[in-house]
């Protein structure tokens, strides 16, 4: 019983993954919101910011503790910026309940500087 409970706790966590990195690579699957301090980069700036979480994959035990690909951090111009993936109800009041079902989540990612955070 209890490797049946592990099995599907294993596999929601792919499957979390796998909407999140979609989400992330694609912006397809959710929102994006960005703090006054990446909106106030220039236009050529935040695309390169977005092209770099498009592309980030750099998840491991330190920023990836639950291995749902929710959080990532990289540099731009010397600038740490911080992504972060939450799971709400799809009437965004209330956390998911099951953030690995798309039809009961909406996705939001913030992107922030981590001077904001």
């Amino acid at each position: 019983m209890a490797q049946l409970a592990d099995a599907q706790e294993n596999d929601e966590k792919i499957r979390i993954r796998d909407l999140n990195d979609t989400f992330r690579s694609s912006g397809q699957g959710g929102r994006i919101l960005m703090t006054s301090g990446v909106q106030a980069l220039s236009t050529i700036d935040q695309s390169e910011v977005f092209q770099k979480i498009r592309l980030f994959d750099d998840f491991k035990e330190a920023n990836d503790p639950y291995g749902e690909h929710d959080f990532g951090s990289i540099e731009h111009k010397g600038e740490k910026i911080f992504f972060k993936i939450d799971y709400y109800d799809r009437d965004l009041k209330n956390h998911s309940e099951n953030p690995a079902d798309p039809l009961k989540t909406a996705r939001v990612m913030t992107v922030m500087l981590a001077c904001e955070y």
